[in-house]
């Protein structure tokens, strides 16, 4: 039987935990930082949005940029993830993968998965879960996890 790795992440934050036998408690395998997740939009940039003058007379407009960036050190931190859990994969560390994420990085996860790596998600739950302990991150899983058995 395979090992689960179960990944507890938002915008600054993954656990990854793994379970090695389908009804066993999780041990914490990995704890990967995001400092930048936890910024403010204004700490994040380094100017305020340039300005534009109309000169059709309607005055000076602010230019925004197209991805907020908070956003896109959230997608940042996802892509970064997702990498890392592929080198896993390719590395054969575990056989099934839930992921358990705030959901709005649960999509921006989704959004970077490659196929070979979305085969191996058997579960997936759109809550934020980080600062639980591996006990009560547990509690919101099934009794049995997937297995190769299964």
């Amino acid at each position: 039987m395979g090992q689960t790795w179960i990944v507890v992440a938002d915008s600054s934050r993954a656990r990854i935990f793994s379970a090695d036998t389908p009804s066993s408690p999780l041990h914490e395998l990995e704890d990967l930082t995001h400092p930048e997740g936890r910024m403010h939009s204004r700490d994040l940039t380094s100017d305020l949005p340039g300005s534009n003058v109309n000169h059709m007379g309607s005055g000076t407009h602010r230019i925004e940029s197209e991805v907020e960036p908070k956003k896109q050190e959230a997608v940042t931190f996802a892509k970064h993830l997702v990498k890392h859990l592929d080198s896993a994969r390719k590395a054969r560390n575990y056989t099934h993968l839930i992921l358990i994420a705030a959901p709005s990085f649960l999509g921006m996860l989704r959004d970077q998965l490659a196929a070979p790596l979305r085969k191996m998600i058997s579960l997936e739950l759109n809550q934020n879960l980080t600062q639980h302990n591996s006990t009560e991150i547990r509690k919101h899983l099934p009794e049995f996890l997937p297995s190769n058995l299964t």
